[in-house]
């Protein structure tokens, strides 16, 4: 139903000051039958006193003089741009001299909906014109919204873009692969957050973590303890010094003190071979050498999430990788989807066998994350509603 139908009805104001009150706006029916109310201002000031949010539309003489004296009034359409400033809300219909089309023109050029000549008012004409003016600005403001949600959400998928992870693996011989998939709605980027660098002594150093919640701060606070874990990396920390730099970076950054975050850094030698494992609260990765049965590492004696013990520690445990292998990090948004009908969650079992699996039919690096992904999303039924960050690193080399 039309909202003019079962609202009051529209209301004109009419700023004019002709001295000899030739201007007699007519009787007027808006589109429901309804009378359309008429106000009077004789002047500019008269006119921002009566301009209320329920006045629809303006009727403005061009002819009106300004009294106060500006560069602006040499400008023939001083008063019309004033007006527009004050109600950039309301839609504006011109009213000049009779013929004066190019008058009329330059108005609409300025932002009035539409121009009508003075001597031509009539009741049909004006609430024609007033009808249309006032949906015009409607649909202008409409679009005008549009536009600028629309360019809000490109500049948020450009800050949100730019704020994803960049690996810096030049010069190492894995293989680097990732997907990322915010719960958050139309979202680039969760609580979530991983990256992977190669140090100068020829060390890749990879992390993943997982900021409790989904939402705009809690991605916020994963940008920036990524962040503080890349550069810490470079300057030579790993393994519990690093880790209780991040929870003071945390504990500074976060909005309240029940925020915390759970975290996963593994540090590889430059052979390879081996690799140093920390676990903050975090599930621990999976690995699959080659010749066996895709498995967890080990997760025993593993230290608390980030933000949770004021004085905590986290063991760095060392790990033999072999000559060939696959290590796969991932939040807990990959093992807490739903399988079946019931409240059953995949859980770090069921991932292990779904990989497995996978593995077994010949899947490797992107096409292996993909298909996991999927097969947990359809698992679910649908959308998985927590963030979902998985990174694979690939060793296919003997020596």
């Amino acid at each position: 139903m039309d909202q003019q139908a079962s609202g009051p009805g529209l209301s004109l104001l009419v700023i004019e000051d002709d001295p000899v009150g030739s201007l007699s706006v007519p009787q007027m029916l808006d589109s429901a039958g309804k009378p359309i109310r008429v106000r009077t201002a004789r002047n500019l000031t008269e006119a921002e006193r009566l301009l209320t949010d329920d006045v629809h539309c303006i009727l403005l003489d061009l002819a009106l003089t300004v009294p106060t004296a500006s560069e602006e009034d040499e400008d023939e359409l001083a008063t019309l741009k004033h007006v527009l400033r004050l109600a950039p809300r309301h839609a504006v219909l011109a009213l000049t001299a009779s013929g004066d089309t190019e008058g009329g023109a330059e108005a609409v050029r300025v932002g009035a909906q539409d121009y009508l000549f003075r001597d031509e008012l009539d009741g049909r004409l004006l609430s024609r014109a007033i009808r249309y003016a006032v949906e015009r600005k409607r649909a202008d403001a409409a679009q005008r919204q549009l536009t600028e949600s629309r360019l809000r959400a490109q500049e948020n998928a450009r800050l949100e873009r730019g704020l994803l992870p960049t690996p810096l693996l030049d010069g190492s011989p894995l293989r680097f692969a990732a997907r990322y998939r915010p719960g958050r709605s139309r979202a680039l980027l969760g609580g979530d957050f991983y990256d992977t660098v190669r140090t100068p002594d020829g060390s890749v150093h990879v992390m993943i973590g997982d900021v409790c919640g989904h939402g705009p701060d809690e991605a916020a606070l994963g940008v920036e303890l990524r962040i503080a874990w890349r550069t810490l990396t470079f300057a030579g920390l790993c393994g519990d010094e690093l880790l209780s730099t991040l929870q003071k970076v945390l504990e500074h950054e976060r909005a309240d003190d029940e925020i915390f975050a759970t975290l996963c850094t593994v540090d590889i030698a430059p052979d390879g071979r081996r690799a140093g494992l920390c676990l903050a609260g975090h599930p621990s990765p999976l690995i699959a050498r080659d010749g066996r049965l895709a498995e967890l590492l080990p997760y025993e004696n593993n230290g608390p999430a980030l933000g949770l013990l004021p004085n905590a520690r986290w063991p760095r445990r060392q790990v033999e990788l072999g000559a060939k292998w696959s290590l796969m990090l991932y939040t807990d948004g990959l093992i807490e989807g739903r399988i079946g009908e019931g409240n059953q969650r995949l859980g770090q079992d069921g991932m292990v066998e779904m990989l497995r699996r996978q593995i077994a039919a010949g899947l490797r690096g992107d096409e292996l994350l993909e298909a996991a992904v999927n097969e947990v999303r359809e698992l679910n039924g649908g959308d998985l509603t927590d963030d979902v960050a998985v990174l694979l690193l690939d060793r296919d080399r003997d020596r």
